[in-house]
């Protein structure tokens, strides 16, 4: 038996700068995991992967992260998710840094 599915954002690397993002509808990528689009369908979600593979110019690493609705839009589930959402923690710079201002 199959597991059920359970909504995914596309999320990788961008290829440059090495930041953290995310797939919206829009087909943009984006570095707020609460942008990126909630997929609730599987065989969406692999059209989106693909989509997201097809760009080895722009992203490193594309793949589906378990995801929740949230009031301002799509939430982490996992702890990986969550960290990865924050950005590098060695020292503040990024978008830790931008929260500090």
């Amino acid at each position: 038996m199959s597991r059920r599915f359970t909504p995914k954002v596309v999320t990788a690397n961008a290829l440059i700068e090495g930041d953290v993002i995310y797939l919206t509808a829009d087909d943009r990528w984006s570095k707020q995991h609460h942008e990126a689009e909630l997929i609730e369908d599987e065989a969406h979600a692999e059209i989106r992967l693909l989509f997201a593979q097809a760009q080895p110019d722009r992203v490193v690493g594309p793949y589906l992260a378990e995801a929740r609705p949230g009031a301002h839009g799509p939430e982490p589930v996992h702890f990986r998710e969550a960290f990865r959402t924050r950005g590098p923690s060695n020292y503040a710079h990024g978008k830790q840094e931008a929260e500090a201002h």
